[in-house]
């Protein structure tokens, strides 16, 4: 693959392969290179199968690794729908099945997979998971959220899917609506990771409901939330010890998974609204990765196409793992867009 830099728009796969064996992707890794001893997990194989389910034109390489993501994540789940999340690299699960974050997020992958995916094969199962999936309910209001991506994916080209609307519908309600308080409009009291999807799916809620009041909140929600992540014009996202309401703000270490959520829920915004200011807004998400931020540091190795793990006060955690790697991914997927 070219060696490109993310300003050229071209997502880059190539970490990602090389985080992929048969059986699934593995979570970690020690700069560019694997730790096997930390297994694969649900959540990042849930992750990868979003993004290489959103390319319009995956090589025969792409499509390998969604089916065995696709094939990873039937592996996970159990016949109530649930998710186990941890696999060692012996291939003995170290959990039972459940219904937390990596619950929301394989849905979000399959329903992303069984809506996006050109193969007919995948989304063919892809679909047959989700909607064993779509059996379960989470009581936490950030696996919904992530369960809400996937149905609303699916109703884009099924809005016949019952399945799909209740599960939507059910997410929404669980995330709530804004606070009356227009200095913390947020539905909870804190803000911890990934936050933007919260605001997503009240969004994508609300349009495909045709809820002109359930989307104007959502657009109030990600108002803010950009507004209190953006400092001197560039990104400064929530740290990974999160925020709460009246206290101050730490500025490290930041996630590329802020940046990259906050990306795709900014896309979906300009989708809908039609407002060229959305589209600024991933702009400067991408910027973000390439060293528009608070340490003025690129968030990737152009050797490599990995992301860097996080961004510290010292610079980048030259780590590049799953987690991040697909965020960097995700964003230049639109980028590409706004090329």
């Amino acid at each position: 693959m070219s060696s490109t830099t993310p300003s050229s728009t071209t997502p880059r796969f190539d970490h990602l392969v090389r985080l992929s064996d048969d059986t699934g992707l593995f979570e970690h890794a020690r700069h560019a290179v694997v730790r096997r001893h930390h297994g694969y997990c649900t959540d990042d194989v849930a992750r990868g199968l979003v993004i290489v389910s959103r390319e319009p034109q995956p090589s025969h390489r792409l499509t390998r690794l969604a089916e065995c993501y696709l094939s990873f994540l039937t592996h996970a789940q159990d016949g109530s729908g649930a998710f186990r999340n941890r696999l060692g690299f012996d291939r003995r699960w170290r959990d039972e099945p459940g219904a937390g974050d990596w619950w929301g997020r394989a849905m979000w992958g399959l329903g992303t997979a069984a809506a996006r995916h050109p193969a007919h094969w995948i989304r063919e199962e892809a679909l047959v998971a989700f909607a064993l999936g779509a059996e379960q309910r989470s009581p936490h209001p950030r696996a919904m959220a992530f369960a809400g991506l996937g149905a609303a994916e699916l109703l884009r080209v099924s809005p016949e899917s019952t399945v799909a609307a209740t599960l939507l519908t059910d997410a929404a309600e669980a995330i709530g609506t804004p606070r009356e308080d227009p200095s913390w409009p947020w539905p909870q009291p804190y803000l911890t990771y990934a936050n933007a999807a919260l605001a997503e799916v009240i969004i994508v809620a609300g349009d495909l409901s045709d809820d002109r009041q359930l989307l104007s909140g959502g657009l109030e929600m990600l108002t803010w939330l950009c507004d209190v992540q953006t400092r001197n014009g560039r990104l400064s996202v929530v740290p990974v010890t999160g925020r709460r309401q009246g206290e101050p703000r730490l500025r490290y270490d930041q996630q590329p998974i802020e940046v990259a959520a906050l990306a795709d829920a900014c896309a979906v915004a300009a989708r809908v609204t039609g407002e060229p200011s959305w589209d600024e807004r991933v702009r400067r998400a991408v910027a973000w990765f390439e060293g528009a931020n608070d340490a003025g540091a690129v968030m990737w190795d152009p050797a490599t196409g990995g992301g860097y793990d996080g961004l510290t006060e010292h610079g980048p955690n030259l780590n590049q793992g799953a987690e991040s790697t697909i965020a960097l991914i995700s964003t230049m997927q639109h980028a590409r867009r706004l090329a």
